[in-house]
């Protein structure tokens, strides 16, 4: 098959869609929408979201050094869609959406109560990239519905319904295709089951 090349450009996707919140100084949240976000480290975790200058919540998350990302379902797909095109600027988006805020564990910012993750942040250093900085963060806090976890404790973030976005689109999550390791598992299998196959002609 043949290949075309186009010129660089933030191509990657699928990415996850997420509501990051943020607060000013009085205490007032603020939610916007953030498709380039990525996981960084394991030990400490950490996390990282891109954010352009001009955007009123990249001043508050400078000014306080805090954010909490939020997981969006398809329940929150117009929410998620709505917090990435209003400004925090010009209105109250918690009221206009009517979301709901809940107390973070450790940070000063609010988490969104009908977000079924939310993750805590506190920023450990700023990368002025261009159009955008890039904040790296550490997670000092996870918070999970209690519904998502089976009766061993175990959380099934399937049962969650997250969304994705990719090329201009909101896409929901529904097939598993394979869980990490799968590859080599399925081998192993099959060579098991051969192997039983011709004990079994014996």
């Amino acid at each position: 098959m043949a290949k075309q090349l186009w010129k660089p450009s933030t191509i990657l996707n699928p990415v996850p869609a997420v509501l990051v919140t943020c607060a000013d100084k009085d205490g007032k949240p603020n939610a916007i929408t953030i498709a380039w976000a990525g996981t960084i480290n394991s030990n400490p975790p950490m996390l990282s979201i891109s954010v352009r200058k001009e955007r009123y919540s990249h001043g508050l998350i400078k000014e306080k050094g805090q954010f909490v990302v939020n997981l969006t379902t398809e329940e929150l797909a117009f929410a998620t869609d709505f917090c990435g095109v209003k400004s925090g600027r010009d209105m109250d988006k918690f009221k206009h959406l009517k979301l709901n805020t809940l107390k973070a564990s450790v940070v000063d910012v609010p988490l969104i109560k009908e977000s079924p993750v939310n993750i805590e942040c506190i920023v450990k250093q700023v990368l002025e990239l261009g159009s955008h900085d890039m904040f790296l963060a550490e997670i000092v806090a996870v918070n999970v519905d209690e519904e998502l976890l089976n009766d061993e404790g175990k959380l099934c973030i399937e049962k969650a319904r997250l969304i994705c976005y990719s090329h201009g689109e909101y896409w929901s999550l529904k097939k598993s295709l394979g869980y990490f390791g799968y590859s080599v598992t399925k081998r192993k299998n099959i060579k098991r089951r051969r192997t039983s196959n011709k004990s079994a002609k014996k």
